[in-house]
């Protein structure tokens, strides 16, 4: 199973729409989990929207968090991370978290810590980048056509 676990609730119908294109086309089901943003001072936001996140978690999940600081691999590359969780029999659970980002507790729990390049992306993209990422992954594994390496 897949989860994007993240803070804050989609509400425009034109990213709603984006991210069930690729969420419909995913196996097993990809679920999206939203927590609610936190109020408080930042840091204070921060550490409540991040328990929250990481109390949202299946149990034996492999736990990848998105952050600016994390690494940035090639579809390829991500998708033979995502098959040796698969052959784990693990669940794949990425964490998005809210406008100051997460708190440490996230990232001390992550497997791997992620990173979509070094551009800031709204957080409700990034589940629409994420989400085709997940498929992408899926089309490269099961020899797809989607996916097409290099350059024309």
């Amino acid at each position: 199973m897949f989860s994007i676990i993240a803070v804050g609730k989609m509400r425009h119908k034109a990213e709603l729409e984006l991210v069930d294109r690729y969420a419909k086309r995913i196996r097993p089901k990809l679920s999206i989990i939203e927590v609610n943003e936190a109020k408080g001072s930042p840091e204070e936001a921060k550490l409540k929207e991040t328990q929250a996140l990481l109390n949202a978690l299946p149990d034996r999940s492999v736990v990848i968090s998105l952050d600016e600081g994390g690494k940035n691999y090639s579809s390829l590359v991500f998708a033979n991370k995502m098959q040796a969780w698969i052959e784990e029999s693990r669940s794949i659970s990425f964490l998005i978290g809210g406008a100051e980002g997460l708190h440490h507790a996230a990232i001390e729990r992550s497997d791997l810590i992620l990173s979509l390049g070094s551009l800031t992306w709204p957080h409700m993209l990034v589940r629409i980048l994420l989400a085709e990422q997940i498929y992408r992954a899926q089309s490269i594994l099961q020899g797809h056509p989607y996916h097409r390496q290099g350059r024309p």
